[in-house]
């Protein structure tokens, strides 16, 4: 099965690229890689919520805001990759979490996008992370995501 085929079955499609909030791109390639800007967890240009995982932010909702984050960055990567059948793999992600100080569950958050990855790429969404606890990240977003994919 395809991931295009996957991303079907899964409810799933690719959404328009996000627009980049200052001076830089959503992705960019280099050589046989695509690395991401940091990706927020946005529908139609909307953040899906906002504040610290931990307060007013459930770990289970932050996972599915994970998600979402996920999928904004195959839209980024596919779009500077000629398509999402031109991703080989995907080979690091960073999970950038806005959090209280006593929250330690940013490894679960981050199973949100890992498990995406994963169910759409199988053995090849299988990658390195990093799951990290911040103060505060751009919007007040709770989540962000940068990602790196080997690309043909």
């Amino acid at each position: 099965m395809t991931p295009q085929e996957r991303l079907t079955e899964l409810g799933l499609t690719l959404p328009e690229v996000t627009s980049p909030l200052g001076a830089y791109v959503p992705a960019t390639r280099s050589g046989d890689h695509v690395y991401t800007s940091g990706q927020l967890p946005t529908v139609n240009g909307e953040l899906k919520a906002t504040g610290k995982v931990g307060a007013e932010v459930e770990a289970e909702a932050a996972y599915d805001l994970a998600r979402i984050c996920a999928i904004n960055a195959l839209a980024a990567i596919a779009s500077a990759a000629g398509g999402l059948s031109n991703i080989v793999r995907i080979v690091k992600v960073t999970a950038f979490v806005a959090s209280t100080p006593d929250f330690t569950g940013q490894p679960k958050v981050a199973n949100g996008a890992s498990e995406l990855f994963a169910e759409v790429f199988g053995e090849a969404g299988r990658h390195v992370r990093s799951a990290v606890g911040v103060t505060v990240l751009p919007l007040d977003a709770p989540v962000e995501l940068e990602v790196v994919a080997e690309v043909r």
